[in-house]
């Protein structure tokens, strides 16, 4: 099983923060000193794109706030603190985590919905509550998860005295959890609100690469980089692809295909779905009953994983799949998005409160499509489904 530093947001154990972490762990520590026994909610919001590191800062002030929580004197000593996720193979990481330190317990590590429904039925106030993958927080009642509110930042907020949100408007997946910059903004009002921004990019390791992905979710398909110390190729079929792929894991570890979710897929129904690209055929990733995050694990190499599980995490190399929901206009030298084409229909479920979700279902399509491309530190493959779109970035490969 590969260390946890190799995969995951965890540092390994002779790595520092860079300065730019190093400064906004320090703004945390004194915002949760300044702030944790006034009776009114703080919210420290944390904003940065996919690979700038939030997850490891959060990580890392967690530590600190529970180490000074776990003393027998102190401001923070006895403190009442949780760090919440809304992602399954993210919890799993901190739990794991909870496992190998003496200051962290598993109960310190909850999903939103249990937190808040624990706690309404306790009566009671957390002092300071942290939030992983905030933009993951439900905006609509979902029954399915027994969240019976309609918003779980609004809840959270009312249940704690100070909350730390880690928040990407552009890793939003699904309707249910569809933020807008009004809607944060509307919700926050009545509490002091104070903004962080972080600029670096730790994973995708060559900034011309990481630059051409800004564009491209944006719609613009420009010449690809040539990156000396990145390997960022475009296939003609994606059974190549996935032979290197291969062949970079037994080199390297934690190389893996991923792919948009375009491709028919149910779940719990113990079907066998699978992934097309050319002249491969490979199964969808399954739900994840073990411990261990999807990434993690061997078997895996031979499955094309989704958002679902690679969100949050690295791989050293990724083969990504951009499936028929993505198209080329040579007319307008433009990406396209065919709404019907994306199979995940969970994402798309319906929300009476929204008039026009076309918008919103093309940024959904998008959003996933950026998180796919930010998973790679040393090299990544595309493969399109669609001739158009694969032509081009064939041409502009060369």
């Amino acid at each position: 099983m590969p260390d946890l530093a190799q995969s995951t947001f965890i540092l390994p154990q002779d790595a520092t923060l860079t300065s730019e972490q190093s400064a906004l762990e320090q703004r945390i520590w004194t915002f949760i000193n300044d702030n944790h026994n006034t009776t009114s909610t703080h919210l420290l919001i944390i904003s940065g794109d996919a690979g700038a590191g939030k997850s490891v800062v959060l990580d890392a002030a967690f530590a600190q706030l529970q180490k000074a929580a776990c003393a027998t004197s102190g401001e923070l000593a006895g403190t009442d603190n949780k760090l919440l996720v809304n992602h399954n193979e993210m919890l799993k990481i901190y739990k794991e985590i909870a496992g190998t330190k003496s200051y962290f317990r598993k109960k310190d590590f909850m999903k939103p919905t249990p937190f808040i429904n624990a706690y309404r039925k306790a009566g009671k106030r957390a002092d300071v509550v942290l939030i992983d993958e905030g933009h993951l927080l439900l905006t609509t009642p979902d029954p399915y998860n027994k969240f019976r509110g309609h918003n779980q930042l609004a809840d959270i907020l009312q249940l704690a005295r100070v909350v730390v949100l880690v928040f990407d408007f552009h890793q939003l997946v699904k309707l249910k959890s569809f933020w807008t910059p009004a809607l944060l903004k509307r919700v926050t009002r009545d509490y002091a609100v104070t903004h962080y921004h972080l600029t670096e990019q730790m994973r995708v390791g060559d900034a011309a690469v990481n630059d051409w992905i800004d564009h491209f979710v944006r719609g613009k398909v420009l010449p690809l980089p040539h990156p000396q110390h990145f390997d960022f190729q475009v296939f003609s079929d994606g059974q190549p692809m996935y032979d290197l792929i291969q062949r970079r894991n037994a080199e390297t570890g934690l190389s893996r295909m991923i792919a948009t979710a375009d491709y028919p897929f149910t779940v719990l129904d113990g079907k066998t779905w699978y992934v097309q690209a050319g002249s491969l055929r490979l199964p969808w990733d399954k739900i994840n009953f073990t411990d261990h995050p999807w990434a993690q694990r061997p078997e895996t190499l031979h499955e094309v994983g989704s958002i679902y599980t690679i969100q949050g995490f690295d791989l050293n190399y990724a083969g990504v799949i951009l499936g028929p929901s993505l198209g080329y206009d040579p007319s307008k030298d433009r990406l396209t998005v065919d709404l019907a084409q994306y199979q995940d229909k969970e994402a798309f479920k319906k929300r009476p409160d929204l008039a026009d979700t076309t918008d919103a279902k093309a940024a959904i399509i998008m959003n996933a499509i950026n998180i796919l491309l930010k998973r790679a530190k040393h090299g990544l493959y595309l493969y399109a489904a669609d001739p158009a779109l694969r032509q081009r970035l064939l041409q502009l490969a060369k």
